[in-house]
């Protein structure tokens, strides 16, 4: 894998990889196949098309034209030489056009594809209206339409990871806020109270010493739980493996004598820091209350991926949740997935247990490959 990725752009792989391949293995066969050409001749015009097709590949920008044109020239001769029907292939450049950074460079493309056409139907059949030219006409026109078409897919996937980058910006922009709002109800509270009771103990000095020493181990206790506040912010500011929250939430679990299994189905996606983040806490979050309130035997936790979309599974065999009413940090676990463009069903409506689950939007280009 490592070597076609080295050879064929990773992001093509999924969808252009085989069409590609076979595409280059009819025009080989067919080119030595041909009695019309010398072997010299065979070879230097596959060497050419298979530079200009690596090319074309990696680049975007007027290499790409160049190698289309060459391309667009050596199909021509082929046409002329071999078959008319060699023009097929020069779908495979048509599509490459597409991609281009320049709309002028499509434009020049376009108009390539359709002197390669009229070239060599003019040439070869004497008159656009032979039964041959009749079939490549139709052709023709896909080749000088698909460069357009590709040209509003390609924009359409970049205008969605855009839209990604944006929504990543915005669930940030929502955790600061939540942090920010965590330092003023907690940590902003608790120095209030060390403030107070400071200057209540700087009058008591003087007019009761002896309730001095009760009030400064009030503002010593005081001053832990501040101390224990700000490690606690910093632990959920920080990035959490999803990875290892699973195997850390596994292993509490089986403490509890609670028998968990897992079952990743596709461990080769990559998440974004704050996804695998927001997934780590909503894991820990569900995994508090297997711990406090399901009284369960079995857990099961299941990773899916399917149309899209990647889904955690948490279900326990416990009592549910009916009887805890609906906090325990579920509204948290929702939040935290609106938040990443999915969502979280909590189903503890029923006796046999609950079930969790979480799904996210795989963001263009994480897909796994099939």
């Amino acid at each position: 894998m490592v070597l076609v990725i080295k050879i064929y752009p990773r992001e093509q792989i999924k969808h252009y990889l085989i069409i590609d391949t076979a595409s280059v293995i009819f025009l080989i066969t067919m080119v030595l196949w041909s009695h019309s050409l010398p072997l010299t001749m065979k070879i230097a015009v596959l060497l050419l098309y298979l530079i200009a097709f690596y090319i074309a590949l990696w680049h975007r920008d007027g290499r790409l034209l160049v190698a289309s044109l060459v391309a667009f020239v050596l199909i021509t001769l082929l046409g002329i030489l071999v078959d008319p029907f060699m023009l097929i292939f020069g779908f495979t450049f048509a599509d490459l056009l597409g991609r281009a950074k320049s709309k002028r460079h499509i434009a020049c493309g376009i108009v390539a594809i359709a002197v390669m056409f009229l070239t060599v139907m003019y040439i070869t059949t004497d008159s656009f209206l032979q039964k041959e030219s009749l079939v490549l006409v139709p052709i023709m026109m896909f080749q000088l339409v698909l460069p357009i078409l590709i040209y509003f897919v390609e924009k359409s996937k970049n205008l969605q990871a855009e839209l990604a980058d944006v929504n990543t910006q915005l669930v940030q922009q929502e955790e600061r806020q939540r942090i920010a709002r965590d330092l003023h109800d907690t940590i902003g509270h608790t120095l209030t109270m060390i403030k107070v009771k400071t200057e209540l103990t700087t009058k008591l000095i003087d007019r009761d010493p002896s309730s001095v020493k009760p009030e400064l181990h009030d503002i010593l206790a005081t001053t832990r739980t501040a101390l224990k506040q700000v490690r606690e912010l910093v632990s959920e500011m920080n990035f959490i493996s999803l990875q290892t929250e699973l195997v850390h939430c596994q292993q509490l679990l089986q403490s509890a004598n609670i028998t968990t299994t897992l079952a990743n189905q596709c461990p080769q996606i990559v998440l974004s820091s704050v996804e695998e983040t927001m997934l780590a806490l909503c894991v820990r979050e569900a995994t508090t209350n297997i711990l406090k309130h399901s009284q369960a035997k079995k857990c099961h936790i299941t990773i899916h991926c399917h149309a899209g979309q990647y889904t955690l599974v948490m279900k326990d065999d416990g009592i549910g949740l009916q009887s805890q009413g609906r906090g325990n940090g579920i509204h948290s676990i929702k939040e935290r997935m609106h938040m990443l463009q999915g969502y979280a069903m909590i189903d503890s409506d029923t006796p046999t247990g609950t079930s969790v689950t979480l799904t996210l939007p795989i963001q263009d280009g994480k897909e796994p490959l099939t």
